[in-house]
């Protein structure tokens, strides 16, 4: 399946139009997993694999609007992209979390409405290039691949429970790590004799 990744990687299309540019994580949200490979970004959004989860294609949200910042969005990278042809960009397909199917709906009527000649243009090139079809009823696939995902193997850094306010599974790692950052404080106090 990487093989097929390296193809779409290879192909020379403004991968932008697809909500999917190429950019620089050098400096990551606090949600972004520490092992995130990235396959492309929307504003703050990343698109990645992790390779805890194989070949799964996940969306990295530090706004989003469900109650998680990273989830599954396709079981495999062939899948994202026939989800991409379906929707015409990214951006609906990452949308689903949070969405009912009449919101969906109404969303992609939206969509269908601001997609540009360019972005047609490079989604009907991805799907004749890759000789893939839509994906048919992408709305029930996505639901189906988050519908019960385990996300407890993805690796946050401290930064992420600092934000959420999660548990940190390491324990008082942001605390160890304080310290060994700035040394100990020793902190004398000192009290007022009054003399009377």
């Amino acid at each position: 399946m990487r093989a097929f990744y390296e193809k779409y990687v290879a192909l020379p299309i403004d991968k932008g139009l697809l909500c999917l540019e190429r950019g620089d994580i050098t400096v990551p949200y606090f949600c972004y997993p520490v092992n995130a490979e990235p396959i492309g970004l929307e504003g703050c959004i990343l698109y990645c694999f992790l390779p805890e989860y194989g070949e799964m294609v996940f969306a990295c949200n530090p706004e989003s609007c469900a109650d998680q910042n990273v989830y599954p969005l396709a079981a495999n990278f062939e899948d994202f992209i026939r989800l991409i042809l379906a929707c015409g960009t990214a951006n609906p397909v990452e949308q689903i979390i949070w969405m009912d199917k009449s919101k969906f709906e109404e969303h992609m009527a939206n969509e269908e409405k601001i997609l540009t000649d360019e972005q047609k243009a490079a989604a009907q090139r991805l799907q004749r290039e890759l000789g893939l079809l839509p994906m048919e009823n992408p709305f029930e696939y996505v639901k189906a691949v988050q519908k019960d995902f385990d996300g407890s193997n993805i690796q946050y850094r401290d930064e992420y429970y600092e934000a959420t306010g999660l548990e940190n599974p390491k324990g008082a790692a942001t605390l160890d790590k304080a310290q060994d950052e700035f040394g100990s404080v020793t902190v004398k106090i000192y009290r007022k004799i009054d003399k009377a």
